[in-house]
């Protein structure tokens, strides 16, 4: 099986929003300001395809085969985030959506904001592949660390980052609910 991981395109916005959602869950409630799926699908979609949001296309990378969409990784830098989170709000303001985004990394991290597998490509390293990219992505742009947040009651992935180097360095919270916030040196 060869799997490939490059920088998305607008035109992967369809496969990429179903798995930002399987990644990020009630936080995409908040993300859009739009409690039904079909809607929060369509606004992840439209990030996916503009420029100034964390979920750009600019920010993510597909693990592909054969051209079928099996994995995203979303990373940015920590001090852009706030930036894009920003910009965000001020877009989901013009459209009587008022929502306020948490910031989810320190200024000197690389972040991987969301990485997820769709569901029949699970088991197969596709989750490692894209960590390893995401560090060695983060390692050629020169930074020195990189971090990303687990959910409390996500015990598998925290083992998994935690088997891959990453260390938790203090709780986090977003959107009201608690998080581990773990950091790798690069």
């Amino acid at each position: 099986m060869t799997i490939s991981i490059r920088q998305a395109t607008p035109q992967d916005a369809k496969k990429v929003a179903p798995l930002i959602y399987d990644a990020i869950g009630d936080i995409a409630n908040n993300l859009t300001g739009e409690q039904e799926l079909p809607r929060i699908l369509a606004s992840l979609e439209q990030f996916v395809t503009e420029k100034t949001n964390r979920h750009s296309y600019l920010n993510t990378f597909v693990a592909v085969q054969n051209e079928e969409v099996l994995g995203i990784v979303v990373l940015y830098d920590g001090k852009q985030g706030d930036i894009l989170d920003r910009q965000l709000e001020k877009q989901l303001a013009s459209q009587n959506i008022h929502v306020t985004l948490d910031i989810e990394a320190h200024d000197d991290e690389y972040y991987i904001d969301t990485i997820c597998v769709a569901k029949n490509a699970r088991g197969l390293g596709i989750g490692t592949k894209l960590l390893q990219f995401a560090e060695s992505h983060g390692r050629e742009l020169g930074y020195k660390k990189i971090s990303l947040n687990v959910e409390l009651e996500k015990l598998d992935a925290r083992r998994l980052y935690e088997r891959t180097g990453y260390v938790v360095t203090e709780g986090w919270t977003i959107i009201n609910e608690p998080f581990h916030h773990m950091v790798k040196p690069l």
